[in-house]
C-alpha cells in the first residue's frame, strides 16, 4: 500500500499551524487580562496581610468584652477566614470569573446547609457558647443551679460547662442546655435568705411561739446581723398551724446555707421545749365504729371470728 507523504505533511502543517493559532489567541487573552491578573494577585495578597490584622483587632476587642481566651481565639479565627474569602471573591470578580464566583457561593451554601442539619447540636452548642461568653451569666468559681444540677463552676468551654456537683463529681452541662435553661447565681448576688417552716400546736400561744421562733434565730452564728429575723403564720395544717421564719446569711454558699439551716432547726427545738411549746407531728384517727357505711365494731369482728371457728369445729366433730 502506497502512502502520499505530500498529504501527510500538509496535514500536519494545519495542526501545527492551528496549534499555534490556539496559542497566539490565548497568549494575547493573557496579556489583555495581564493588569486583571496583577490586581488579583495585589488584592489577594493585600486581604492575606488585612486578615492577620483583622484577627488581631477583632480578639483584642472581644477580649475587653469576654475574658473566655477560647470565643476570642475563635472569633478572630472567623474574622481572619472571612476577610480571606471576601478577598477570594474580589479577584475572582476582577478576572471576570462571575460565574465561578456564583458556583463557589452556591456550593458554600449547599455545604452549609449540609452541615447545619448534620451538625446543628455541635453548632447550637458553639453558639450558646458564644453568646454565654458575651453575656457572662456566671464565672469560673461561681455555684449555679442549671436544670437540676446544682455546683461550683470549674470551667466555660465553647461546647460545654464543667461543674463540681455538691457531692463532689464532676458533670458537663452542654451550653445549649445552659442557654436554653433558667440559670440559678448563688454567688452574683452575695447574699442568700434561709426559710425555714415550723408548726406549733393548736393549743399554744401563737405571739409567743412567733417570738421564741425569733430570740432562737437571731443566735443564729452565720446569720446576717444587719437584717432582722421574721417569722409569719402562713396557714392551718392539719395537726398544726404553721410558721416560716426568715433570716439572711453573710456568705451565700451552700455549705453555709446547710450550717446555719441546721444550726437554726436545733436552736428552734431547743427554744420550744424551753418554753413548753408543741411541734404537732400528723395523727391518723382510725375509726371502726359501725355508724359509718359498712364499718364494724373491732369486738364484733373479733367475736364473728369466733363464732365461725367454733361453728367450723363442731361441723367437723360430727362428720368425724
Amino acid at each position: 500500500m502506497l502512502i502520499n507523504l505530500s498529504i501527510i505533511g500538509r496535514g500536519s502543517v494545519d495542526a501545527f499551524n492551528a496549534l499555534l493559532d490556539k496559542l497566539s489567541g490565548w497568549l494575547d487573552a493573557f496579556v489583555v487580562m495581564l493588569p486583571n491578573v496583577v490586581a488579583a494577585l495585589l488584592v489577594m495578597l493585600g486581604f492575606g496581610i488585612g486578615a492577620r490584622f483583622v484577627q488581631r483587632v477583632v480578639t483584642r476587642v472581644f477580649g475587653r468584652i469576654s475574658d473566655n481566651v477560647a470565643i476570642c481565639n475563635l472569633l478572630g479565627s472567623l474574622a481572619r477566614v472571612a476577610t480571606v474569602v471576601l478577598g477570594l471573591f474580589i479577584a475572582l470578580g476582577l478576572l471576570q470569573l462571575d460565574k465561578t464566583v456564583t458556583s463557589l457561593l452556591a456550593g458554600v451554601g449547599v455545604i452549609g446547609l449540609a452541615l447545619g442539619f448534620a451538625f446543628q447540636d455541635i453548632a447550637a452548642n458553639l453558639m450558646s457558647g458564644v453568646f454565654m461568653a458575651l453575656r457572662r451569666p456566671f464565672a469560673v468559681g461561681d455555684m449555679i443551679e442549671v436544670d437540676g444540677a446544682c455546683g461550683i463552676v470549674d470551667r466555660i468551654e465553647l461546647r460545654a460547662t464543667t461543674i463540681t456537683t455538691l457531692s463532689g463529681l464532676s458533670q458537663i452541662i452542654p451550653n445549649k442546655d445552659v442557654f436554653q435553661n433558667k440559670i440559678l447565681n448563688f454567688t452574683k448576688t452575695c447574699e442568700r435568705r434561709v426559710e425555714l417552716p415550723v408548726g406549733v400546736a393548736y393549743s399554744d400561744d401563737l405571739e409567743l411561739a412567733m417570738d421564741t421562733a425569733k430570740r432562737a434565730l437571731a443566735a443564729v452564728e452565720l446569720r446576717d446581723e444587719s437584717r432582722d429575723v421574721a417569722v409569719y403564720c402562713t396557714d392551718f395544717g392539719d395537726s398544726s398551724i404553721n410558721l416560716v421564719a426568715h433570716f439572711w446569711l453573710q456568705k451565700p454558699d451552700e455549705r453555709s446555707h446547710l450550717r446555719a439551716r441546721s444550726d437554726a432547726i436545733v436552736r428552734i427545738k431547743r427554744a420550744f421545749d424551753e418554753a413548753g411549746l408543741t411541734i404537732p407531728f400528723p395523727i391518723r384517727t382510725l375509726d371502726f365504729g359501725a355508724g359509718a357505711v359498712g364499718g364494724r365494731r373491732v369486738d364484733e369482728m373479733k367475736l364473728r371470728v369466733v363464732e365461725a371457728a367454733a361453728s367450723r369445729g363442731s361441723e367437723g366433730a360430727r362428720a368425724g
